[in-house]
């Protein structure tokens, strides 16, 4: 073997062993952002349930849903790799991709993962190749959403897309889903049947909140949480996973408030008294977190004297707890979750023959409530941390379940004046 030979050889032989460890710590959680138990018990993947099966290949692993973006990979994968490793030390090349998934949600990571598995089901069925798959043409794409006409809801299909979006993204391929993507997916549209379209949810209304402040005991520890975080949802238009926990273990202090939150009251001498407390996260502010403000309105639920109560009554739960979390009988605390917390509300809604919600009418409901009542429509959008064109999205919802919302108590001139300046709204930020 001549000299250039053994130059050569040994330089393919480096190139394998620095591909093999890359592949090997990609395989690792990121070392970057919160850890996934945050959400996740689960932390070895379970047997494919029927349904859910792919052609074995080293290219996939048997991993579990969330981390299918990060080890994933196609033969283009590892010439992008290589271009990047080439010239930078290993832990250079991870930190872009730790970063990059920490963009998106443990939860919308999981999300992608189980779309990533149609794509290659699809892929599997058709006998497509490996490095036709990453980067994926316009057409292959085009027949991959096609192949679910009218058996995914259009939302569905496009969520897809934006998984599939992002994992080409994460591994260096070009996106060539364009012209004949866009033609199809708009065709989607066009098949949806009505088992496939989602149901309007009816929103929580001040008849629900009335109902729930009636049916609480507000000299038990736990009602009086229920109530403070009833409040805050509605009034300040908060996402219920804003303000509290999927289950006991999911505590955050970077994603969740706690009582050592930022939490200040003011009582201007002529004028409502209010308090501002601080999200540390929102989904559309992310790590900026947002402001609370918490208004002493004209009502029996007003989010500053429910939130003042629970303070007060459970005021042994230590600092570093959830902020709504509440005092239990054993001298010890509990955080608030949001199953507990819905079977609550809807056990009190069920009583009082009003519909049973789920927790994203909270944010609907007070939307829509301060939009009646006359709030300007820039300081509801502020309150429900939306921007201008995602509150003109987001208003697209809140008009179709409007009928639904709109009682005796609400006449007819107040919802035109309300279409009426959404309509001038919409001119102004379209």
């Amino acid at each position: 073997m001549s000299s250039a030979q053994r130059t050569l050889a040994s330089s393919h032989a480096d190139t394998v062993v620095a591909l093999a460890h890359l592949k090997k710590a990609l395989a690792l959680p990121p070392s970057i952002g919160a850890p996934p138990i945050a959400i996740h018990n689960c932390t070895k993947p379970r047997r494919q349930k029927a349904g859910n099966e792919i052609s074995h290949s080293n290219l996939r692993p048997h991993v579990l849903a969330h981390d299918r973006l990060r080890v994933w990979s196609a033969p283009s994968s590892d010439n992008f790799r290589l271009s990047i490793l080439n010239p930078l030390p290993l832990n250079d090349v991870l930190h872009p991709f730790d970063v990059m998934l920490i963009s998106v949600e443990l939860k919308t990571r999981e999300n992608y993962g189980a779309r990533l598995l149609r794509f290659h089901q699809y892929c599997d069925l058709r006998h497509i190749l490996e490095n036709c798959r990453m980067p994926a043409s316009d057409h292959l794409l085009a027949l991959f959403i096609a192949s679910w006409a009218g058996k995914v809801a259009i939302t569905t299909a496009q969520n897809w897309l934006v998984g599939l979006h992002f994992w080409h993204n994460l591994h260096g391929a070009p996106w060539l889903g364009h012209t004949i993507l866009r033609t199809a997916t708009a065709g989607l549209r066009k098949v949806v049947t009505e088992s496939l379209k989602r149901p309007r949810h009816p929103p929580v209304t001040l008849e629900h909140m009335h109902a729930l402040f009636c049916g609480l005991d507000l000299s038990n520890v736990f009602d009086v949480s229920v109530l403070a975080v009833t409040s805050t949802a509605f009034w300040s238009c908060c996402r219920l996973g804003e303000l509290i926990l999927v289950n006991v273990n999911a505590f955050d202090v970077s994603h969740h408030i706690s009582c050592s939150s930022s939490f200040n009251k003011h009582s201007p001498p002529e004028g409502v008294s209010y308090s501002v407390l601080h999200l540390p996260w929102t989904k559309t502010t992310h790590a900026q977190g947002a402001n609370i403000i918490a208004s002493k309105i004209d009502n029996v639920t007003n989010t500053f004297t429910a939130i003042n109560h629970h303070l007060l009554v459970n005021s042994s739960v230590p600092l570093d707890a959830p902020f709504f979390a509440y005092e239990t009988a054993n001298g010890g605390w509990s955080a608030m979750t949001k199953p507990w917390f819905l079977a609550h509300c809807n056990h009190i809604w069920h009583s009082a023959n009003l519909l049973e919600l789920m927790g994203h009418c909270f944010h609907i409901g007070g939307a829509t409530e301060l939009l009646l009542c006359g709030v300007p429509l820039d300081i509801v959008a502020i309150q429900g941390h939306w921007k201008s064109r995602a509150f003109l999205e987001y208003w697209r919802k809140i008009e179709s379940i409007l009928p639904l919302f709109v009682t005796s108590s609400v006449s007819d001139s107040q919802a035109a004046m309300l279409n009426s300046s959404m309509d001038s709204y919409a001119r102004r930020y379209s």
